[in-house]
């Protein structure tokens, strides 16, 4: 080809490019500007390489070489340097982008937190007027090992620091392994999250109507007051990517099922990147606060409430300031 039709055919793609490019050095000192949206960024500059190689081996003027060179030149310098900005995307990711795309799908987190919570709350009463009921999800010896744990007077006060970095580690094994299966089971058409959602909430609230049954209120309340906020919404928002993978497998619309499959799965695994900060911080407050007994339950209370109160205005306030 020669090099008319060849710069004829592709000035648009790079002055599409050197726009997105001026953009970016636009950015560079401003502190207060949103991220743009250069998902494609990459792909494009391998392009412009690619057709730079072709340019240098055809022999093409060296006016035109010289324009694709430079375009090559700025193009790296914004991707390479992109790891010097990499805390400052992750901040704005947590602190704007997760709580924007939670509220994006409100009708699916109520609905999520419906299949938690109604069976939380229905089974928790149901166990608390009739506590045997709780046999018909765990074992006798499971139901005895729970008992003993949150019996009054047992546990560590002063538990030494290998033994809450040992728990903390369990905690986020345990978490994200709930957060994961949730996700993962919105495969099975949505089935599977769903079934998680609702088996755990069965499970929290018969352990919890049972305990509270028994008499161990505050050995029990005081122990999950803390994390209680992170790891339930963690658990409900895990519910909710998995629900947008199953929504498109059995509804994908005017695309192919495989590609709207693809996009759930890329936005579902954003949520469950903010999903997995918010159970490594319960998992952390579990460890560290909830398991030392030492701390009135006044002020374990106090955190709890202060800790529910902190997700909500997160969830619901975070990230309004459009960029």
């Amino acid at each position: 080809m020669k090099q008319h039709p060849f710069e004829q055919r592709r000035t648009a793609g790079w002055q599409a490019f050197a726009a997105a490019l001026d953009r970016l050095e636009r950015r560079k000192g401003d502190k207060t500007a949103a991220p743009l949206p250069v998902a494609e960024f990459p792909a494009a500059y391998r392009q412009l390489c690619q057709q730079l190689a072709i340019a240098r081996v055809r022999r093409y003027s060296g006016p035109l070489l010289d324009r694709l060179n430079q375009l090559a030149l700025r193009a790296y310098q914004q991707l390479y340097r992109a790891p010097r900005r990499r805390g400052r995307a992750v901040l704005h990711f947590l602190v704007a982008d997760f709580p924007r795309r939670v509220r994006a799908d409100a009708r699916l987190f109520w609905l999520c937190a419906a299949l938690f919570y109604l069976p939380l709350l229905g089974m928790g009463w149901a166990v608390h007027q009739a506590p045997e009921l709780i046999h018909s999800l765990l074992p006798p010896e499971m139901v005895a090992e729970i008992e003993s744990h949150y019996a009054p007077g047992q546990g560590e006060v002063n538990r030494d620091a290998a033994d809450d970095l040992a728990m903390f580690g369990y905690y986020v094994h345990n978490n994200i392994g709930i957060g994961f299966r949730t996700f993962a089971g919105g495969l099975l058409l949505g089935v599977g999250a769903a079934f998680v959602l609702v088996l755990n909430g069965l499970l929290i609230g018969a352990i919890s109507g049972y305990l509270t049954a028994r008499g161990t209120i505050e050995t029990f309340y005081t122990f999950v007051a803390g994390h209680g906020a992170f790891e339930l919404t963690g658990i409900v928002l895990a519910g909710v990517a998995g629900l947008k993978l199953g929504w498109a497998v059995a509804a994908p619309g005017r695309s192919s099922r495989t590609e709207a499959l693809r996009r759930a799965a890329a936005e579902g695994v954003r949520l469950i990147v903010g999903v997995a900060v918010l159970l490594v911080l319960a998992a952390f407050i579990e460890a560290f606060w909830s398991s030392n007994r030492a701390i009135p339950a006044a002020i374990k209370y106090a955190v709890g409430a202060a800790g529910w109160l902190l997700v909500v205005f997160y969830l619901s306030r975070a990230g309004r300031r459009a960029p």
